[in-house]
C-alpha cells in the first residue's frame, strides 16, 4: 500500500469527554435527535467570562455545551490557528445518567487527503 493510500482519510484520536454544561443549553430541546455517530461542530467563544479558552459544541444551530476546561487546551490552540479538520462525533448516549454525563463525544484530527 502506498503512503498516499495509507494516509487518505487518516484519523488521529485527540480526546473523548462528556459535554460540559449540557443541562444549561439546548441539549434537552434536541436530545431525541442526537444519535451515536452524529457529527457535531466546534466554535471558539473568546468572550466567555468563565474560560478564556472556551470551545462551544454545536449540533446545527443548537448549543449543546462545551469541551470541558480540563480538555479544551489543544482544541483551543488548533481552532485559534485555523485548523478546521477536526471531527467530533457522539460516541455514547445515556439518557438515564446525570445530564452532565449523558453525551460523550470523541474528537479526531482528520487528514485532508
Amino acid at each position: 500500500m502506498s503512503e498516499v493510500q495509507r494516509t487518505k482519510g487518516h484519523k488521529e484520536h485527540l480526546d473523548h469527554f462528556n459535554i460540559a454544561g449540557f443541562i444549561y443549553y439546548d441539549g434537552a430541546e434536541v436530545f431525541s435527535h442526537l444519535k451515536i455517530g452524529t457529527l457535531l461542530t466546534l466554535e471558539l467563544e473568546p468572550n466567555n467570562g468563565y474560560d478564556c479558552r472556551a470551545v462551544k459544541i454545536l449540533f446545527g444551530k443548537y448549543h449543546l455545551g462545551y469541551i470541558p476546561r480540563a480538555n479544551n487546551r489543544i482544541f483551543y490552540k488548533l481552532l485559534s490557528v485555523g485548523i478546521r479538520n477536526l471531527q467530533v462525533r457522539i460516541q455514547s448516549i445515556n439518557p438515564l445518567a446525570n445530564p452532565e454525563c449523558q453525551i460523550q463525544v470523541v474528537a479526531q484530527l482528520v487528514s485532508k487527503g
